[in-house]
């Protein structure tokens, strides 16, 4: 019973004070398996840097680029404003006929389909002129010569009129 006893105190004693050796072995393999994990996760961490390290220039490289594409952009707006204006100014010059205020247009479209508009107004403007000109003839040159009508003049009048000389006054 004594060795039981003494079995039961080392056991206990090993328990509370020291590890055994097959705690220590085990304690080795797990420290062993945490530190290549810990390797693993570094070089992964490493990895992953690197990967943030290289979207992050991609990044600035398309900020970059993105600002250098909005200032083209606006110089490409300016210069197709340009030329909307000088086609505007040539399609008014070219068609004299149409009044300024109906040629407009934000687009090159807009403008023409603004021209065939105004000559549309300006054809219906003529043909209505040129039908109330049609209606309204007069005859070229003075009216014919004629006596002077005595109807309703007094016999004094109608002497009168006879007496008085002839292209004169």
């Amino acid at each position: 019973m004594d060795d039981e006893i003494k079995k039961t105190l080392e056991d206990q004693e090993n328990k509370n004070n020291a590890p055994t050796a097959e705690d220590i072995d085990a304690t080795k393999v797990q420290l062993e398996e945490e530190k290549k994990a810990t390797a693993a996760a570094l070089k992964d961490l490493e990895t992953k840097a690197a990967a943030i390290d290289d979207l992050q220039t991609k990044l600035t490289e398309a900020k970059q680029a993105n600002e250098a594409s909005v200032v083209e952009l606006a110089a490409l707006k300016a210069d197709r404003d340009d030329a909307l204006s000088h086609y505007l100014d040539m399609a008014k010059a070219a068609n004299p006929n149409i009044p300024e205020s109906i040629i407009a247009g934000a687009t090159i479209e807009e403008i023409d389909a603004s021209i065939e508009k105004g000559k549309a107004i300006v054809e219906s403007v003529k043909s209505a002129m040129e039908s109330e000109a049609a209606k309204t003839k007069v005859p070229a040159g003075a009216p014919p010569r004629g006596g002077i009508s005595t109807e309703g003049l007094s016999a004094r009048e109608k002497i009168a009129l006879g007496i008085k000389p002839k292209g004169g006054s």
